[in-house]
């Protein structure tokens, strides 16, 4: 057995014979268990880069939960940072714990992000019987009286669904945004309740959280967090169209160690464009809610770079960090 077969087993984490006798199949490390979206990421891009060519061997899938993310994120720092054939899958999520310190010490720095290629769309929506008929007129509201205006949304105060909302009103030039009241449920359903209810202005989630929402005419959603409209939901502008340059979603994508070379990490940005552009990915996307959203390379690194600033200092305003 290879020194890293140990170092893995030491992780609890199984690596298959193939990579423990350093053939140069790739592995893609998804951070938690089976199922769920890195889960996912790693197992549809690993079968379309070996179904389109990419790569001439599959893709071995390793499951490493722990930390939220955490665990992988160090195994890669400090086990595996020189290694070309690897990579991780990420999401939001990954950004704003990295924002947030919540992997003891450790930044985005300390990886390369290669790319994002879908995004379960983010949204803001209201009761259909709400006075804001669009998001102009909610973000006019919460200007002139931000205490007026609350959002409830399917994650702890200071996580991304308290972060979108935040995200347009810093944009349109709120100062304070600690006046925006934020109510944390569980999951999107019970926001949905609260606004319904009356409870909420609006809320903050993503667009597969109230798609029956829509089709029973209990919501109407003010805008989708992407670039672009959403296939099958071109009648919800986005927010940027409205004025607001916010894309927020649960983006899909990768990360690859640090110590890798730049050629290593220009092959890796080709490859998952090459997925981005395949129909087997667009077919992925529709089956399973994603919208979307492709951004690689140098452009998806500085995204990263930037997104990771904002929710910083948007946590450390609301008091989430110091």
């Amino acid at each position: 057995m290879t020194k890293r077969f140990f170092r893995t087993a030491i992780a609890g984490v199984a690596l298959s014979l193939a990579a423990a006798s350093g053939a140069a199949a790739a592995e893609c490390i998804a951070p938690a268990n089976p199922g769920g979206g890195w889960d996912f990421t790693c197992r549809q891009i690993g079968k379309i880069l070996y179904d389109i060519g990419a790569v001439d061997k599959p893709v071995q899938v390793t499951n490493m939960p722990g930390a939220g993310g955490g665990l992988a994120f160090n195994y890669v720092v400090t086990e595996r940072n020189d290694d070309p054939e690897l990579i991780v899958a990420a999401s939001s999520a990954t950004t704003t714990r990295l924002a947030q310190n919540a992997y003891a010490g450790r930044t985005a720095s300390d990886v390369r992000f290669v790319g994002a290629i879908g995004i379960d769309p983010g949204v803001i929506a209201v009761a259909a019987d709400s006075p804001f008929k669009t998001l102009k007129d909610l973000v006019d509201a919460a200007l002139a009286d931000p205490g007026s205006v609350s959002f409830a949304g399917g994650s702890a105060v200071g996580g991304f669904d308290h972060i979108k909302p935040l995200l347009i009103l810093k944009t349109a030039g709120l100062k304070d945004i600690t006046k925006i009241k934020y109510i944390g449920v569980d999951g999107g359903a019970d926001a949905v309740t609260q606004t319904v209810g009356g409870f909420t202005s609006a809320m903050t989630g993503d667009l597969s959280e109230i798609v029956g929402f829509m089709k029973s005419g209990d919501v109407r959603a003010l805008a989708v967090l992407t670039e672009e409209r959403v296939p099958g939901f071109e009648d919800i502008p986005t927010a940027i169209e409205q004025g607001y340059d916010v894309v927020a979603g649960n983006w899909r994508g990768l990360y690859v160690p640090r110590g890798i070379s730049d050629a290593d990490f220009r092959k890796w940005a080709d490859r998952l464009q090459a997925v981005a552009d395949s129909d087997q990915w667009k077919e992925a996307m529709a089956a399973n809610g994603l919208a979307p959203f492709t951004m690689v390379g140098d452009q998806f690194q500085s995204y990263v770079d930037q997104l990771v600033a904002d929710i910083r200092q948007m946590s450390k305003d609301i008091g989430v960090i110091q």
